[in-house]
């Protein structure tokens, strides 16, 4: 009698060793998600640091090898440094310096003082148009800039400020819904406890702001000057529409002096942005990190 053979039965793996292909793919996309991530940030940081190097490239060029080369080829001498002298002679650095810093330290300390007495306010006080005040100036934020200069030139002129450093210091004093929002965020950290007990001790509102609330926002107060300070240093309109005379001029609107109707001469005005890079530059490396503090510390509390 002949037998047959019973079928063989291939055994399954035990259950480790199924999970092994999932595990695989796992590291691999997320080998591959990190390789992404690293990319964006290279193509962000070429994206940032492009334009940088042909401005100095630029600026280190004399007109005849400007005129002969391309932005990405650089300078044959490194040490041509003509442009940078010649716009420091012509574009007065030390009287822009000066009208620059002025309005800087005024309208900084103007929105320190008048931003954290506002975010004071609408933390601490409840009245019945707190709502539509924050909602106000959210609706402010929506308007261009550039629109409320119908409505506000005339303002200014009537008041006699026009070409002079008061006008942009007046105008720079608006408090802005980014200040006001730092503010109320480590306000808002700040136990209610602490008013409490000083007005308990005959503090009022003001002693208790100064005394108590204002000494604890110094995170915030940096964060505000740096990101302020950048943009006024770094504002062209306001002064160039305000303040036109040339006794006036600031660090931003120096570089017009450059550019004229028959031509722009870009080995200067490049020569010129280097100057103006450097010291925005150093203030934030230097206090990068009360800006990222600043943020960070005011969304968590």
């Amino acid at each position: 009698m002949s037998t047959t053979a019973a079928p063989r039965v291939s055994a399954a793996p035990p259950a480790p060793y199924r999970d092994v292909p999932k595990a695989n793919a796992h590291v691999l996309r997320g080998r591959i998600a990190i390789a992404l991530k690293y990319l964006s940030l290279l193509g962000g940081c070429f994206a940032a640091l492009v334009p940088i190097l042909v401005v100095l490239f630029t600026s280190l060029k004399s007109k005849a090898e400007y005129a002969s080369t391309g932005p990405f080829t650089p300078p044959k001498n490194w040490f041509h440094f003509d442009n940078y002298i010649e716009f420091f002679d012509k574009a007065s650095v030390l009287r822009s310096l000066f009208n620059t810093g002025f309005i800087l330290v005024l309208s900084v300390a103007g929105t320190v003082l008048i931003g954290s007495m506002a975010a004071y306010a609408l933390n601490r006080f409840d009245f019945k148009l707190r709502a539509l005040v924050i909602a106000l100036f959210l609706v402010a934020t929506l308007v261009p800039p550039i629109t409320n200069q119908v409505a506000v030139f005339p303002l200014v002129v009537k008041l006699g400020l026009y070409d002079t450093r008061w006008s942009m210091i007046l105008l720079s004093l608006g408090t802005d819904i980014v200040s006001i929002y730092i503010f109320m965020q480590f306000i808002q950290g700040i136990p209610k406890e602490l008013d409490e007990a000083a007005a308990l001790d005959g503090a009022n509102h003001v002693t208790i702001f100064v005394r108590i609330i204002f000494p604890l926002l110094k995170p915030a107060i940096a964060t505000v000057i740096i990101i302020k300070g950048i943009f006024i240093y770094n504002d062209y309109y306001t002064p160039f529409l305000y303040m036109p005379s040339s006794d006036l001029g600031v660090m931003s609107t120096s570089l017009s002096r450059f550019s004229g109707p028959f031509g722009s001469q870009w080995e200067l005005i490049s020569a010129g942005v280097v100057v103006l890079m450097i010291p925005t530059l150093i203030l934030f490396l230097f206090l990068q990190r009360y800006i990222y503090n600043g943020f960070t510390s005011g969304s968590t509390k």
